[in-house]
């Protein structure tokens, strides 16, 4: 008879085990070593794409600050808050999307950053709401959001954002003539072979490291070929101390939709996040400690998502890599998160750390997080792979693909829709999510293979 806890034996520190401070030390240390690029990326691609400058290093040192507070309410636990697992929290790059359309739509009626980001802060804390409501009901939501919805999302979202990416990739925005010029190509590509020798002939330890150790690489060729500028390096305030709602907050009905959309998503990756922790640290995953687990962990996302809009960061959200470090350390010891909250919120004080990523050159990042987007997209291809694809399934991603992908590649075509309709629409990610939701609620279901499938004979000739 199956048990409803799935052991681990590999375990050196399990959940309530509670390691010696050298030990807990130790792991903490690794865990921020997977995590603190995923943590400060999404504020660097923000403030690189829409021209955010001096302002990107106090916005690293917030999502610090916040990442370390968010860590520790979901490891503690504080009443329903938190699932009180050995869970790192950071932004989800699934919210770049939206966060970057709502500020170029500030921009472009001439707002200045500070308009951008009280835009931004505004619709988030907002949308926090809709999670925190969310994580009362997520057992409920699966005849809406299904796997196929899911997929279908997290592959747009990847896809998305490759363009982000491979813009740094070739010189970043703003670059003028230099873009695409050889040397920015070439540390790009340097980027994407270190990262990809890390993860195929490392440790369990390289691998999980790879993307930090392809920014260090790239960064020092990068130096050597004189193509990091230290001008800015140690300017700035030594000591940054958070202050909450330091640039405001705005709202807009039209721009908040697709943010609540992909708090929507997160609910349900984060579920996901969670249930893989609690395989890998032994815990159940079944029952009600589970389901408390999962909802107090989607409840815990949205409040620090609120946390973080008031301190002047972006949405929180558990991270997936660091359930590697805890299979790899052998340490689920929901202690050592309150280790690496307090070295986050240290980190948080000091914006030279911002400083020094913004000595990262953009085709170095580029290259970066080009591999981080596609993998985004590859982690929606796998969800989708898992399904039986019958006739509906194949309607519904023929769609949502071809809508959502439509309007990355000609954005004009919504130039004349009514401006609350546009700033919906002309969301890839929200456009795609919402056709994949309708038309499976309203495409009655079909165990049938697609009449219009081509499929391959036995001698190798294509046949419908």
């Amino acid at each position: 008879m199956a048990s409803d806890t799935t052991e681990s034996t590999a375990l050196i520190y399990g959940l309530e085990d509670r390691p010696a401070p050298a030990a807990a030390a130790l792991a903490a240390f690794q865990h921020i070593l997977a995590s603190i690029v995923g943590i400060v990326t999404p504020t660097l691609v923000i403030g690189g794409v829409l021209g955010l400058g001096d302002y990107v290093p106090y916005l690293i040192a917030m999502s610090l600050f916040v990442s370390g507070i968010a860590t520790f309410i979901q490891c503690k636990a504080i009443g329903p808050v938190g699932s009180g697992l050995l869970s790192v929290q950071g932004t989800s790059f699934a919210f770049l999307g939206p966060v970057l359309a709502a500020g170029f739509a500030v921009k472009n009626n001439g707002g200045t950053p500070e308009d951008m980001l009280a835009m931004i802060f505004g619709l988030c804390l907002a949308g926090c709401f809709v999670e925190i409501v969310l994580s009362q009901f997520i057992d409920r939501l699966g005849k809406i959001i299904t796997p196929t919805v899911t997929g279908v999302v997290i592959t747009v979202i990847g896809l998305s954002l490759v363009k982000v990416g491979f813009t740094d990739f070739a010189g970043g925005v703003g670059a003028g003539e230099s873009l695409g010029a050889p040397i920015n190509l070439m540390l790009g590509s340097i980027v994407v072979v270190a990262i990809l020798v890390m993860t195929f002939t490392g440790s369990p330890m390289l691998r999980i490291s790879a993307i930090m150790i392809g920014l260090v690489i790239g960064t020092i060729i990068a130096v050597i070929f004189g193509q990091v500028d230290f001008s800015k390096a140690g300017q700035g305030a030594l000591i940054a101390i958070p202050q909450p709602l330091k640039y405001g907050l705005d709202f807009d009905i039209g721009l908040f939709i697709p943010i609540a959309f992909i708090f929507l998503v997160t609910a349900i990756e984060t579920s996901g996040d969670l249930t893989a922790n609690s395989v890998i640290a032994g815990q159940p995953v079944k029952g009600p400690l589970y389901m408390k687990r999962i909802k107090g962990g989607i409840l815990a996302d949205g409040v620090n998502s609120g946390l973080a809009a008031l301190f002047n960061t972006f949405p929180n959200t558990t991270f997936s890599q660091n359930n590697g470090v805890i299979q790899m350390t052998g340490v689920a010891s929901r202690h050592v998160g309150l280790y690496i909250a307090g070295i986050l919120v240290l980190l948080g004080f000091f914006p030279v750390v911002g400083q020094l990523f913004l000595l990262i050159p953009k085709p170095v990042l580029g290259g970066a997080t080009l591999v981080l987007f596609g993998t985004i997209a590859v982690a929606g291809i796998r969800i989708l792979a898992t399904q039986h694809i019958d006739r509906k399934k194949v309607y519904i991603m023929a769609v949502s693909f071809g809508l959502g992908l439509g309007v990355t590649l000609v954005p004009d075509a919504t130039q004349n829709l009514p401006t609350f309709l546009k700033q919906v629409v002309a969301t890839p990610i929200t456009l795609a999510g919402l056709s994949a939701i309708i038309l499976s609620l309203l495409i009655p279901d079909t165990d049938e293979a697609p009449a219009d499938v081509i499929e391959e004979s036995a001698d190798g000739s294509a046949t419908v």
